[in-house]
């Protein structure tokens, strides 16, 4: 392909110009803007739809992971007129902390998520919940626990604490998928029929790690104080309040490596407990396998 047809790209019926192709992102592997693309279009039926009606909050490294990085909430200046959007006000669901409007990108289609990757947009954040066709927040259509390893620990711990939530609520009805976050930890996701507002879900979550803490205090720890995680996995309930969103699945993360948030087979989450087969995070040469 020349220079002039990789700066503009045909994408979903959308023109959609794309800058700095070759440009490395992640200096240790050499991964360039043009491979994250490549990932993120190779994925795009996979992640859409974790993303559609969710409000997106991105975290972006326009000049790669050993350069500055930010969050951002708000659709960026500039944006085109046909990406999708919702203005969000008021506490607790995306909004700022005082309370002020925001008004996120929608990602509906893969022309929307190669425009706000173009951007620099390595990792994805969405929260619980979708908007419905009016932008009004709903009910969280999902439940998620966050393992998050401590000193001393790593995802053979995780996956341990795993089998034991998943343990603890069979015979609930909620299915549970294993995903490995692509930084440090996991997360379990369950599907939920968005009967419950988001601060039910959040107590339910809190209370299955209290229990999880009393019955195995060795392993798991449901209290934030980080002075208390050493040689645990943090049991993180607090990612079903409202306002707090979680990585994507199979989206990039900003880190020395191009790992993925991949969800994984609970015989993988098994063989890791176990010891027979080491569970590692999945980086973007590898996730292939997980399609």
């Amino acid at each position: 392909m020349d220079e002039a047809a990789a700066q503009r790209l045909r994408v979903a019926g959308r023109e959609i110009r794309v800058t700095h192709l070759d440009k490395v992102l992640y200096p240790r592997t050499g991964t360039t803007k043009s491979d994250v693309l490549a990932h993120y279009v190779a994925v795009a039926d996979r992640l859409l739809p974790h993303l559609q009606q969710r409000p997106l909050t991105r975290i972006r490294w326009p000049n790669g992971v050993a350069a500055d990085h930010f969050f951002e909430k708000n659709l960026p200046s500039g944006a085109p007129a046909w990406l999708d959007r919702v203005t969000i006000g008021g506490r607790g669901y995306g909004s700022r902390s005082d309370g002020a409007e925001v008004t996120y990108p929608l990602v509906e289609d893969l022309a929307a998520l190669v425009y706000l990757v173009n951007l620099g947009s390595l990792e994805l954040h969405v929260p619980q919940w979708r908007v419905d066709e009016h932008g009004a927040p709903q009910r969280p259509d999902r439940m998620v626990v966050d393992l998050d390893p401590g000193p001393g620990t790593g995802l053979t711990q995780c996956a341990q604490v795993a089998l034991l939530v998943r343990e603890h609520i069979q015979g609930t009805g909620l299915e549970l998928t294993p995903v490995t976050s692509g930084s440090k930890g996991m997360q379990l996701y369950a599907q939920l029929e968005g009967e419950r507002e988001a601060a039910e879900v959040s107590a339910v979550a809190k209370s299955l790690a209290q229990h999880l803490t009393s019955s195995h205090p060795h392993l798991v720890v449901w209290q934030m104080k980080r002075e208390l995680r050493r040689g645990k996995v943090f049991l993180d309930w607090s990612q079903n309040v409202a306002a707090k969103t979680t990585i994507c699945p199979w989206s990039l993360r900003g880190r020395e490596h191009p790992t993925v948030a991949t969800p994984r087979s609970w015989g993988e989450v098994e063989d890791g407990a176990h010891g027979r087969t080491p569970l590692e995070q999945v980086d973007i040469h590898q996730v292939a396998s997980y399609l």
